[in-house]
């Protein structure tokens, strides 16, 4: 069976942490793949508010819709893990940017994906450009 292979880079534009709850184990006893997904989800949050954004539709007046995902898990979390998640972008276009995720326990790699975001404006329900401002911000 062919696996996704995400190959990431070796800096970060920001990194968060986040405890594994008991609602995001599985009944294999361990951080479930709903759950990674959902660690992503409040990483990519956490990095727009960091950006100074209140929310991912609210970025200079457009927001983002999330147009892809792909995660490989390379190990497991259990409850109480303190999942770090440091995120940088790729694969630029003038209206949509990758987010990379890498998700690691101490020494221990978790999972790596992606996320295919495109800037949208929900007033006309239109794929819009990434609007300078935002675009300098996440620029490497």
């Amino acid at each position: 069976m062919a696996r996704i292979k995400l190959e990431l880079p070796e800096n970060y534009i920001f990194e968060t942490r986040i405890k594994v709850r008991i609602s995001d184990i599985n009944y294999g006893g361990h951080l479930g793949n709903d759950s990674v997904l959902s660690l992503m989800h409040e990483a990519r949050f956490r990095f727009f508010r960091s950006l100074g954004y209140q929310d991912e539709l609210s970025i200079e007046g457009v927001g983002t819709i999330q147009a892809d995902t792909a995660i490989a898990y390379k190990g497991e979390a259990f409850h109480g893990d303190e999942i770090l998640i440091q995120i940088a972008i790729g694969d630029m276009t003038p209206k949509s940017f990758d987010v990379l995720y890498l998700l690691t326990c101490g020494d221990k790699e978790i999972a790596r994906a992606k996320t295919g975001i495109a800037m949208f404006d929900y007033s006309i329900n239109k794929v819009c450009n990434i609007p300078q401002n935002f675009l300098s911000k996440i620029q490497n």
